[in-house]
């Protein structure tokens, strides 16, 4: 049951929206349930490249602040897929609001620093991921208004309340308490085991993006993004993308 369970949360923020350019600037996790009290670990990273202003912006971390206290990347990122991939291990859900993208910017990366990905560290290991963005666009269908799949809004339809956001680690909580509540609002979703869950999500993912793809090609406007070729990836959890570094 997921809400008796030992799970965590987790999340990045990053220079780009595109995760498979982003560089993680810091990464969060916080560790509820289970026989252990509560636990947050954080990490501050120097990306090595200038930090947008415009994410910046929404994120606070700056290039001083990188540049004076940041970890070395591959250090850093090394010592977080360690732990992810221990959790996983041990049968622990991670849970990341749109996970796509911070499963995805943390493979780039660790390719990027010439570190084995998620993928190489688990082989055939089903990842014990639970994506409440994922979750909420299929059980409850008919949110109405622009952005109000995001993150904050989000977690307002599920009573959550935070004061501080676009930190990781509130972040991460913010997607943590999120699911819970969804577990306890949709009984199905206890009766998947990690494997059936993980399935569904990947299943949903591309279903919902699909659908994403036909109001672009159909019924945006150019201002909106619309176009008749537009192209939604619908991969879950990871983005195809290079490997590379470029």
């Amino acid at each position: 049951m997921f809400n008796q369970t030992r799970r965590i949360g987790w999340d990045t923020e990053t220079t780009s929206d595109d995760p498979t350019k982003a560089r993680i600037v810091t990464a969060a996790l916080v560790g509820r349930g289970g026989a252990s009290p509560d636990r947050v670990e954080t990490w501050l990273i120097n990306p090595g490249i200038p930090i947008p202003p415009e994410t910046t912006a929404v994120h606070g971390i700056t290039d001083a602040m990188v540049q004076a206290d940041g970890q070395d990347p591959a250090t850093a990122l090394a010592e977080l897929a360690t732990t992810l991939h221990k959790a996983i291990d041990y049968g622990m859900p991670l849970v990341a609001f749109n996970t796509a993208y911070d499963w995805t910017v943390l493979n780039c990366e660790l390719a990027r620093h010439g570190l084995p990905t998620m993928g190489d560290r688990l082989g055939d290991t089903v990842p014990t991921l639970v994506d409440p963005h994922v979750i909420d666009k299929q059980v409850n269908r008919y949110v109405r208004g622009t952005g109000m799949r995001k993150l904050q809004p989000t977690a307002e339809r599920y009573g959550v309340e935070l004061t501080d956001w676009h930190t990781a680690d509130a972040d991460a909580l913010a997607a943590l308490l999120i699911a819970e509540a969804q577990f306890d609002r949709y009984p199905q979703l206890t009766t998947m085991g990690p494997q059936q869950l993980f399935t569904a999500q990947r299943a949903w993912r591309a279903e919902q993006q699909a659908g994403l793809q036909r109001w672009f090609r159909t019924k945006a406007t150019p201002e909106q993004g619309g176009a008749p070729d537009k192209v939604i990836d619908g991969s879950w959890p990871l983005i195809p993308g290079p490997r590379d570094g470029s």
